[in-house]
């Protein structure tokens, strides 16, 4: 096996591997990559209806990630909805989701009788990408039990549309908001937040 046969082992294995990917992102990222590896490939041995396919297939991939890159701070393509506690729906997704939400969030524990909590989806047209619980602390302190981000859009940070994008805290007269005790892999960094001790905190503006 010569290594141009190892480049077009590799650009299929690549395409291969990218259809596994859960993230949305890096399956379109993944596949672009696999795809431009194939065309060079192809059209070095001559077959060149694969070459038309990957080039077909490279823009399409293209298009999806300049779609998914210029929406992904969108205010009209992410949505925040406040639910009750008890909401049907939000019971069901917590469901669901309950194992990779234990992982990334083992301190939290749902109490859906817990009237004092707050409760948040983000959501992608009817496509639930995020969940928020929290619950006010003395002096003015809204502390975050849960911040979930499902596996398609972990990638991107639509904690934004309720931390920084919405005055879903400061119209309740919340000053702070403290990170999730405990949480796997946090990324307040990339959203402002600051680390204090264990925690990351986000200073509110005041409302004019």
């Amino acid at each position: 096996m010569n290594w141009l046969e190892l480049v077009g082992w590799a650009g299929s294995a690549l395409l291969v591997w990218s259809l596994l990917q859960t993230r949305i992102l890096r399956l379109r990222a993944l596949n672009l990559v696999g795809c431009l590896i194939l065309i060079g490939y192809n059209a070095a041995v001559h077959v060149w209806p694969m070459v038309g396919l990957n080039v077909v297939l490279a823009v399409i991939n293209v298009w999806y990630l300049r779609r998914l890159l210029a929406t992904r701070h969108d205010e009209q393509t992410y949505q925040v909805v406040e639910v009750g506690t008890d909401d049907a729906f939000l019971a069901h997704t917590l469901r669901v989701h309950a194992a990779d939400i234990a992982r990334f969030n083992p301190a939290f524990r749902w109490d859906p009788t817990d009237a004092d909590r707050s409760a948040f989806l983000v959501v992608r047209s009817d496509e639930v990408v995020g969940v928020m619980v929290s619950h006010a602390e003395a002096g003015g302190v809204a502390q975050i039990d849960l911040d979930y981000v499902t596996p398609p859009f972990r990638d991107f940070t639509p904690g934004e549309f309720v931390y920084r994008r919405s005055r879903l805290f400061t119209d309740r007269g919340f000053r702070r908001v403290v990170s999730p005790p405990g949480m796997v892999a946090p990324y307040y960094h990339r959203l402002g937040f600051r680390p204090e001790g264990d925690a990351y905190v986000l200073d509110l503006p005041t409302p004019a």
